[in-house]
């Protein structure tokens, strides 16, 4: 029976990958062999490069993962943009072989890692995303634990987890605007409770989305960023992927 449900989950994760035959195939970085892995989100080729993966954020899990998919492999590298950052790493997309499916989606689909909606390009960061709902649905890694997703209810348990990845789910109360900054507000008092913030020159995203912030009030969201925050925890949102809308049947992982 065992073996029976291990063979199935390979059928369903092969099934889910099929959708990155055409996404996410960025212009080639060119390939290598993986030398080292440097640290959850990282590692060293042989050509003496260091590559952060792109779309992702790390969990407990993803180090031993990334070692267990990529040390001493020959991969591909993809990215829509080879700049590097200031530690001098190239953020990219990364193919094991012929193959045409991201380490990235195999490491979400896995629950393995959390999607951070990083991705411009709209038809891959929608890939990853999917691969992600698909761990989450099977309570995969990271979300078999019932905490994996915070409640907005819960402003504490949030703040517990200050300057780090988090995901978020509730019911926005109240979207108020101060300044530069919107405000979709979790809780009746603003000052202690769970907030989303929204800068000025990240609206006009949000409007061509056609989910203006205003639209938010009093609906059910998934919202995942960096905690930050004193009194009250907040989570600064840069781009629309970091938002969902959440149908009565997509609340998962949040504790009563």
């Amino acid at each position: 029976m065992t073996r029976l449900f291990h063979l199935i989950a390979a059928i369903l994760l092969v099934a889910g990958h099929t959708a990155f035959a055409a996404p996410c195939q960025f212009e080639s970085l060119g390939e290598a062999r993986v030398a080292a892995i440097v640290d959850a989100r990282s590692m060293r080729l042989n050509d003496g490069r260091e590559i952060r993966l792109a779309g992702i954020e790390p969990t407990a899990t993803t180090r031993q993962a990334l070692t267990s998919l990529l040390a001493g492999r020959d991969v591909t590298l993809r990215s829509a943009d080879d700049t590097p950052d200031r530690y001098g790493r190239h953020g990219a997309l990364v193919f094991i072989g012929e193959s045409d499916t991201p380490v990235q989606a195999t490491l979400l689909a896995q629950g393995e890692a959390i999607a951070s909606a990083e991705i411009a390009d709209k038809d891959c960061a929608a890939a990853l995303m999917t691969s992600e709902a698909q761990a989450r649905r099977q309570k995969m890694g990271n979300w078999a634990d019932p905490s994996a997703i915070k409640n907005a209810e819960s402003p504490d348990d949030i703040l517990a987890g200050i300057g780090r990845f988090m995901v978020v789910e509730g019911k926005v109360l109240s979207v108020r605007q101060a300044g530069v900054m919107t405000y979709l507000n979790f809780g009746r008092n603003w000052t202690r409770g769970f907030a989303v913030t929204i800068s000025r020159r990240a609206l006009p995203a949000f409007e061509s989305a056609g989910i203006p912030p205003k639209s938010l009030e009093y609906r059910r969201i998934r919202v995942r960023g960096w905690v930050e925050g004193t009194l009250g925890p907040r989570i600064d949102v840069r781009l629309v992927g970091q938002v969902e809308l959440l149908g009565a049947n997509e609340l998962t992982g949040v504790r009563p």
